[in-house]
């Protein structure tokens, strides 16, 4: 069986001609290769150097079919997309008609039109994978049209969580972003890992007040004593990275900023953190987060879409409200705890990241999608 994707991952090629893509997309689309004769993947093609969280395609098998980048902010941007959707759609359908199955990676710009597209011009059977929070209030306009439209059609939608009132067509999927390989290895570091002080925490994004950067330096800077501290890991590039490292100079806080790491680096640092922070405004469900929990990092992360479903007092610490009184709470009370009951935690945090598996994902796409 062939198999479409359709995304909006960015990739670039490389000096020796290789293309590469996000790594976690790229790593998910690697491990479906090995259930598929082909995959295609749809997708666009960026100038410029890649960043070192890009990865390349592994298997043979495994067809890149680029587009031209579009979208962003602004009028012009979104212009540029209506300008280019006739060659958007005309490369779609001339891949669809070489494979026998669909995904479409949703919310995307593209997907505003190319799921009224599929849904109607398109009798391919096919199944839509929606990343981001399927339960929130007030998502961007876009994001909620898109959501609508997954709601009110009859192919199989993936999506981050189990809540009450999801359409029947709509099936809870974890995001992927394990081996069998790193869940022995996480295994090893989580029984070896010591929780005494000085600690070690991480994050790991787009550093962005959204993702809740600024909530973090304000929070570490307003403590009492930085002494239980050791180091703090920025992993991740964005616009005000200068603008943070400055604060972080001005408080004296223990940080370190490393820009984009590749897969194995960040999963470096996993294994020396004792916490994962993420307290963002809004999610899905951050690979992040499950593939920190594999090695033991406890998350302090926000309550926002399905991350409360995984993330517990058990095995955690939630921020509801998100703002940054409750962080610095949650910070009080994650130094407070002692050995035995951070050990035990991280225990449970690796448990929870059994679901997070390359082949429990592959497993599911097969029984509960291609199969049925």
């Amino acid at each position: 069986m062939k198999l479409a994707i359709i995304s909006h991952t960015e990739h670039y090629k490389r000096p020796d001609g290789t293309i590469v893509g996000w790594g976690p997309t790229i790593s998910e689309i690697n491990h479906l290769a090995q259930d598929f004769e082909e995959i295609q993947h749809i997708a666009f093609l960026h100038p410029g150097p890649p960043p070192p969280s890009s990865l390349p395609y592994t298997s043979s098998n495994i067809k890149f079919v680029p587009l031209k980048p579009v979208g962003g902010k602004g009028i012009g941007a979104k212009l540029e997309v209506v300008l280019n959707i006739p060659k958007i759609i005309t490369a779609v359908k001339k891949t669809l008609k070489q494979v026998d199955v669909f995904q479409l990676r949703t919310p995307t710009g593209i997907g505003v039109f190319l799921i009224p597209y599929l849904t109607l011009f398109s009798n391919k059977k096919g199944w839509y994978k929606y990343a981001g929070n399927w339960n929130q209030e007030n998502p961007p306009l876009g994001y909620a049209l898109q959501r609508w439209m997954l709601k009110n059609q009859k192919r199989k939608v993936t999506i981050n969580g189990n809540w009450p009132t999801q359409p029947r067509h709509c099936l809870t999927f974890e995001n992927p972003c394990l081996t069998s390989e790193e869940r022995e290895e996480g295994l090893q570091i989580v029984n070896s890992k010591t929780f005494v002080p000085p600690f070690t925490f991480c994050f790991v994004g787009r550093l962005e007040d959204a993702k809740g950067v600024q909530r973090i330096i304000e929070a570490f800077g307003a403590l009492d004593n930085l002494a239980k501290i050791k180091t703090i890991h920025f992993i991740g590039d964005g616009e005000k990275k200068e603008f943070y490292k400055q604060q972080c100079e001005n408080l004296k806080l223990p940080v370190v900023f490393h820009g984009f790491l590749e897969r194995q680096e960040v999963f470096g640092i996993y294994k020396n953190s004792h916490f994962i922070l993420l307290p963002s405004d809004s999610e899905g469900f951050p690979k992040v987060i499950a593939e920190a929990m594999n090695y033991g990092c406890i998350p302090i992360v926000s309550d926002v879409s399905s991350i409360g479903q995984y993330v517990t007092d058990d095995n955690g610490f939630l921020l509801n409200p998100i703002n940054g009184q409750r962080l610095r709470e949650v910070l009080h009370e994650a130094l407070s705890k002692n050995t035995e009951e951070l050990t035990k935690m991280a225990s449970d945090c690796y448990l929870v990241a059994s679901k997070f598996t390359f082949a429990i994902y592959s497993y599911k796409i097969q029984e509960e999608i291609i199969k049925s």
